[in-house]
């Protein structure tokens, strides 16, 4: 289940920033006692009573400027208000009902979306002031009395958000699906893969980057099992990210890759390898999901015997992160191995989900450690005394060492390949866990 949007409206200089650092529990957003501070929305997760939710900042709405700065600060909020699941609209106390507060709240009657409305600055605790009961003038509800600054108030606040969310209980899906988030930069062809796996024009394909504006769900049910296909749209590099809707796109772009189990990362064969590839790739490495590399466009390369090799050569080398992740060249077009494909992603989904027993881990570490010593410092060495694997997606691994500062990076990756060589796991990143404890405990 893709995490539910809420977004914090609101004009200029009422708090609004302020209200998403508490509520996030960090100072994200810049805040400063100056108008139109916040230009750009900003996102972290918030959790509530066990839910967790993404909140959204937003610059001050002004609805009647012409201002270019403001203007645009308008129309982004107005992208998050249309992209948004709930509403929170902040208001201030200390100034009253504005025309300002009058304007946007028409604006959020027209969105159709729920709406929380929130009274910021009663900073002083007790008895609710009388100045709260102007603001049922805006035909939002009940107002909630809010103190930004000290957190008061923003527990009921917060309850009625998620009241508003409903229910975030995923979907029943059969446990044999496979979700895929097919992930890339723009125009590389994530649509048209979609299309070509579904056997229909599910989704709008276009050269004009961008066109894929939300994540979409494809259910796809075929000889090699039952999938769901999330298309995203593509994740430029910040700086270029200019269209408004585009922004919010990101997000919902990283939502996708969360609730996916496999993603399938895209790279176009013509352009190549760029910084950006290794950004989107990272975060789903990051993820811990089972990742596969596509070269798509493979049908328009000219190739001789080595193209592939020399090909792939570099893409271990730009992907040094995610060795693991095997890479396939394919056609989205013409359909040039999309059935491989759908092996892949059945095979790294596995892999993701692999347990290994505890005797086998140790007898695989006791046989790593007599290859290769393990290393010391001042006369003390390390000691590798227990390993165990607790969770999967992504495998982890606890390691119980005698000094946890010698467990050096290089040795830890030693460790991992041993175990990568004798159980495979390609496809998935996997974690260390390094638990210090002393011989005597053992």
């Amino acid at each position: 289940m893709p995490k539910k949007i809420v977004a914090v409206v609101g004009r200029p200089n009422v708090g609004k920033s302020t209200l998403f650092n508490k509520l996030v529990g960090r100072r994200v957003s810049i805040v400063e006692d100056t108008p139109g501070v916040t230009r750009d929305r900003i996102y972290a997760d918030c959790e509530w009573l066990n839910h967790v939710f993404m909140l959204a900042d937003t610059g001050g709405i002004e609805v009647n400027t012409d201002d270019i700065i403001l203007s645009q600060m308008r129309e982004q909020a107005q992208v998050a208000i249309q992209t948004a699941d709930v509403i929170i609209f902040v208001t201030d106390i200390r100034t009253g009902v504005t025309a300002e507060d009058m304007d946007i709240a028409t604006l959020l009657r027209k969105s159709g979306k729920p709406v929380v409305l929130c009274v910021n600055k009663v900073d002083s605790p007790g008895r609710t002031p009388d100045e709260i009961y102007e603001f049922y003038n805006l035909g939002l509800g009940d107002p909630y009395p809010v103190s930004s600054l000290h957190g008061l108030g923003s527990g009921d606040m917060l309850d009625r958000v998620l009241e508003l969310l409903g229910d975030d209980k995923e979907e029943e899906i059969d446990p044999g699906t496979v979700k895929v988030a097919v992930i890339g930069k723009p125009n590389v062809g994530k649509s048209s893969l979609i299309n070509r796996v579904a056997g229909e024009q599910r989704v709008l394909v276009s050269n004009i980057p961008g066109t894929t504006r939300d994540a979409v769900d494809t259910e796809i049910d075929n000889r090699y099992g039952k999938f769901i296909f999330i298309d995203t749209a593509g994740i430029r590099r910040k700086s270029r990210v200019d269209d408004n809707i585009e922004r919010y796109s990101v997000l919902r772009a990283y939502a996708a890759v969360e609730r996916a189990d496999v993603c399938v990362m895209m790279i176009d064969a013509v352009e190549g390898f760029t910084e950006q590839d290794s950004k989107i790739a990272g975060f789903a490495h990051e993820e811990g999901k089972a990742c596969i590399i596509a070269v798509n466009k493979w049908d328009i390369i000219e190739k001789n015997e080595k193209t592939m090799d020399e090909f792939r050569t570099k893409l271990m080398n730009d992907f040094s992160f995610m060795s693991y992740a095997p890479i396939i060249f394919i056609s989205a077009k013409t359909g040039q191995r999309i059935d491989r494909l759908f092996e892949l992603i059945k095979y790294v989904n596995e892999q993701n989900s692999m347990r290994i027993s505890t005797g086998m881990l140790n007898d695989v570490l006791s046989d790593a450690v007599d290859r290769v010593q393990p290393p010391s410092d001042k006369g003390k060495r390390l000691k590798i005394m227990y390993i165990t694997q607790p969770s999967t997606k992504p495998p982890t691994f606890v390691v119980f060492v005698n000094r946890a500062e010698l467990f050096h990076f290089s040795y830890q990756r030693y460790i991992e390949n041993q175990i990568r060589s004798t159980f495979g796991l390609e496809g998935t990143p996997v974690r260390f866990i390094v638990r210090e404890r002393s011989e005597k405990a053992r």
